[in-house]
């Protein structure tokens, strides 16, 4: 059976808010926030027709309330999709949507589907990162994997730890620049080109969400250092240099290479390789690392060929402990050029397809990169890596 090109046609998310009784989403449902982001992606794609899409995946880490009922049939029925377009729900901790961008690509690949929608939502205001879990004591008791690896926190920790070069001030001076690239984006229009408002409810009357809610523009080096590090006495990891707890919602619309011709549509971006891997749960934010070589050797690629990288920022240190492994500078150009969670937050299962929509939006900008990555650690010690091609590319091909 032949293999055919996956395609990253568009994508669209919400903006993000801060979880709790304080955000702009406290008084909208999780499944709402998935629902804003699919109609919009819908709309955006006219000429796409609905019988057509033959798959919805669509990621949260805690399915219960109004992250539960099998999200992807769902949400797809609510956006208005015909009442045969099937769905499920899907859950890789932070790396959910990424995952259902790469089971779907699967079907594409095979021809099985034409056309499928990928997404990730997560209400962290509604659920805490943890709640409704019992873990199996024996991950502990019988020593499978260290305490600390149940506190995210904690193995950001640890990882400096592994790294002493790995500074606080490294990842201050990081989480400073991903403050301030993020506010350059947004001051060019880069970032909400690709936002999906959504009406909200508060004490004080509707709304509309047009902006995440995280960003933290007035950063200062001196305001991080003077910042609390929660999860060790005299630890390195801080809410400044760490991303937050956050509420939204992200879509993305994938093709086959044949359908995509047939009706017309421009690919952002060509999926080229993915790789997942697994590390010491303890030092979980290693795990793009070795998911990154794995994709890179399926890919026949160096690390050097990749232009663009998009990589979430659970915490600063584990960025680092990713670039410094493959000897990229602290403020290299080619890494989240537009900042990262650190500013616009991190709504766990729906951040891998941001880090596809803001890199399908560099490729457009970006004719002389070929290849682009996004990459991000997920909890219990995995990475996950997905390499792009820009088909806007315009340079010398190999």
């Amino acid at each position: 059976m032949a293999i055919d090109d996956v395609v990253f046609i568009d994508g669209v998310r919400t903006p993000f808010g801060r979880a709790g009784e304080k955000g702009m989403y406290w008084n909208t449902r999780a499944d709402d926030l998935a629902v804003k982001a699919l109609g919009k992606l819908l709309e955006r794609n006219p000429d796409v027709p609905g019988d057509r899409i033959d798959e919805v995946a669509i990621a949260a880490t805690t399915q219960t309330g109004d992250q539960g009922l099998t999200l992807g049939r769902t949400v797809a029925i609510l956006a208005g999709l015909p009442i045969t377009t099937p769905g499920y729900a899907i859950e890789r901790m932070c790396a959910g949507a990424m995952t259902s961008v790469t089971t779907v690509s699967g079907g594409l690949a095979l021809g099985a589907y034409d056309l499928a929608i990928a997404g990730g939502v997560e209400h962290m205001g509604h659920h805490p990162m943890g709640s409704g879990i019992d873990p199996n004591p024996r991950f502990v008791a019988e020593r499978m994997v260290d305490q600390d690896a149940l506190v995210m926190g904690k193995t950001a920790e640890r990882l400096h730890d592994r790294f002493p070069e790995l500074t606080k001030e490294r990842s201050d001076a990081f989480a400073l620049r991903s403050q301030q690239k993020y506010a350059e984006a947004v001051e060019r229009g880069d970032i909400q080109a690709d936002f999906a408002p959504v009406a909200t409810w508060s004490e004080e009357g509707w709304g509309v969400a047009t902006a995440d809610e995280a960003p933290r523009p007035g950063t200062t080096m001196e305001g991080l250092a003077e910042l609390k590090t929660p999860f060790r006495e005299h630890g390195r990891v801080t809410a400044g240099n760490a991303s937050g707890l956050n509420d939204g919602a992200t879509m993305s619309l994938l093709a086959n290479g044949k359908t995509a011709k047939e009706l017309g549509l421009k690919p952002k971006m060509r999926l080229v390789s993915f790789a997942f891997a697994g590390v010491e749960p303890d030092i979980m934010g290693y795990g793009p690392v070795p998911s990154t070589e794995k994709a890179l050797k399926k890919a026949g690629l160096q690390i050097d060929d990749i232009g663009l990288f998009e990589l979430n920022e659970a915490f600063a240190v584990q960025v680092l402990s990713f670039t410094d492994h493959f000897g990229i500078a602290d403020d290299d150009p080619r890494v989240n050029p537009w900042g990262g969670a650190i500013a616009t937050g991190h709504p766990l299962a729906s951040s891998g397809v941001r880090l596809m929509i803001q890199l399908a939006r560099q490729f457009e900008q970006r004719p002389d990169v070929r290849y682009g990555v996004t990459a991000m650690c997920v909890g219990l010690g995995q990475g996950g890596t997905v390499i792009w091609e820009n088909p806007h590319f315009k340079g010398k091909r190999k």
